[in-house]
């Protein structure tokens, strides 16, 4: 199993040990760019055009819910490869 096999897989587990870098990862694979904060927040906010933007603070570990967020970016994602392999 890859590096990222495996952290698609803790990913969809809901891992409570993921870094921001890693998530980062993920959703930039996926085609979403960052958005530095502003003022000193440590919020970064992703951004893909036809998606709800996504934000998530700089903090570790990651809390649940942001996990959530990316566990469905993932699975929708799958869902479109799948749907593109058919055609």
């Amino acid at each position: 199993m890859s590096q990222w096999d495996k952290l698609i897989a803790r990913i969809c587990n809901l891992s409570k040990d993921l870094r921001f870098d890693e998530l980062r990862k993920v959703l930039e694979s996926y085609g979403y760019v960052m958005d530095a904060p502003r003022s000193g927040s440590s919020h970064y906010t992703f951004r893909k055009p036809g998606c709800m933007p996504i934000t998530i603070p700089k903090h570790e570990p990651i809390k649940k819910v942001y996990v959530e967020m990316v566990k469905q970016v993932v699975e929708s994602e799958a869902k479109n490869n799948e749907d593109k392999d058919i055609e």
